[in-house]
């Protein structure tokens, strides 16, 4: 497998393309082709199993072939169950069953084994470590800190906007220590996302501090969201023998691409409808087909403050025809009030209770046509766990919030974090030591 620049340059093997994160043009990598599947020879019954399958052409010809076993039971070892809310027509997909509660657990999980053992082949360990440097709305960096955490040869530094993480997200983003340091921007998830790549531009920084991302922009991330959106829909085909429509919840548009890239593969997934907070860049480019990034506007969905989705530019690589685009896929915006209605709406009517991030996918199924719901089967991604959000949840159910285990265990760890200025001098002060 090759892997080029969205710009068709830049030609790199796999761990090259997984230790640059980023192209040397500043573009994002994609497979010069997407491999093709006949699902219904997939023989796994596992995520793991299925992710063995799915990846291996992905890995082809890398010295990473022969442990892609290793690294998928290593990554895909929590449970990520499919559960029926209504049978054959509705399912919520649990990605939150990871040690931090959210469905960045299943890319940050494998992507540090990926890389760990990229180091090995490449030689790097005992030298100079290599940075991974992750821009956070809220879950990413905390998957990315328990992940690579403790593993040698390698040190992260998380940045994430002030104000606007929930406080138990804050918690989880700033209570490591070791090989990981967590930085609080004066600024917006844009901005920090803006300084990480300044950074990658920055020939002699990004040679200086090998560096490297953990954000979606890295293919290492994006490949093993594919597994769960595909094994989700081979598990639905398999008991009832029919396609299945999707509804991601998206910021980034890491885990929307992810199901895309699973559909082009040959999965048995039907319509797909992204949900969003009142951050519209891409509902409003499907609509006018007017790409206009813009500031993030803060929202109880915070996870999901982007302005600037990364992952459009992959998106229009794979389908660079608007009218193409339009048709493969559609995106609507939830806004906050709708959130709390529904975060209230679904404890009562389904006894579930969501996060703010899944509250949008639920809303968006709900305003669905009848006909759509009744004649179609769907899949809504849950992203997150509530009680990493118990301060929006509970006072929108009038209910207390279950904390999960692992969740608890982080929660009472102490925090130690830094300050920034979204400023690549001061940026560059800091990735020297």
């Amino acid at each position: 497998m090759r892997y080029l620049s969205t710009q068709g340059a830049y030609e790199a093997n796999l761990i090259e393309v997984i230790g640059r994160g980023l192209a040397p043009d500043g573009r994002l990598y994609v497979p010069e082709r997407l491999p093709s599947f006949d699902f219904k020879k997939i023989q796994g019954e596992s995520l793991a199993e299925i992710a063995i399958e799915l990846l291996e052409p992905f890995f082809q010809g890398s010295p990473l072939e022969v442990g892609l076993e290793e690294i998928c039971k290593d990554a895909f070892n929590f449970p990520v169950p499919l559960e029926e809310l209504n049978k054959g027509k509705l399912s919520v997909l649990e990605l939150f069953h990871g040690p931090t509660a959210a469905f960045k657990d299943v890319g940050a999980r494998f992507l540090a084994s990926v890389m760990e053992r990229s180091l090995e082949e490449l030689g790097l360990k005992g030298e100079k470590p290599l940075t991974i440097l992750v821009a956070t709305s809220g879950d990413t960096g905390g998957a990315v800190a328990a992940a690579f955490h403790g593993r040698s040869g390698m040190r992260v530094i998380v940045l994430f906007p002030d104000g606007q993480v929930s406080p138990r997200q804050k918690h989880q983003l700033t209570c490591w220590t070791g090989n990981v340091s967590s930085y609080e921007v004066n600024g917006s998830f844009d901005q920090c996302q803006a300084l990480l790549k300044s950074a990658f531009n920055d020939v002699n920084l990004r040679e200086k501090h090998q560096l490297s991302a953990a954000n979606s922009i890295n293919l290492g991330r994006l490949l093993p969201q594919t597994v769960y959106h595909a094994a989700a829909s081979i598990w639905h085909w398999r008991q009832y023998g029919t396609k299945v429509n999707y509804i991601v919840p998206t910021g980034n548009l890491g885990n929307g691409l992810a199901c895309i890239w699973a559909r082009a593969m040959g999965m048995p997934i039907q319509d797909i409808i992204l949900s969003t907070n009142s951050n519209r860049v891409i509902s409003d480019f499907l609509s006018t087909g007017d790409w206009q990034p813009r500031s993030s506007i803060q929202t109880l969905a915070s996870a999901m403050d982007v302005g600037d989705p990364s992952n459009m530019e992959r998106l229009q690589h794979l389908i660079p025809d608007f009218p193409d685009l339009r048709a493969a896929i559609e995106a609507y915006p939830v806004s906050d009030e709708k959130i709390i209605k529904q975060l209230a709406k679904d404890h009562i009517q389904r006894d579930k209770i969501w996060c703010p991030h899944t509250a949008t996918g639920f809303s968006v199924y709900d305003e669905l046509p009848r006909n759509r719901q009744e004649n179609e089967a769907w899949i809504v991604a849950a992203t997150a766990h509530p009680a990493k959000f118990d301060h929006i949840v509970e006072e929108a159910i009038g209910a207390k919030v279950p904390v999960p285990l692992a969740l608890k265990a982080l929660l009472k760890l102490p925090t130690s974090y830094g300050k920034l200025e979204p400023d690549i001098t001061h940026f560059s002060a800091i990735l020297d030591g």
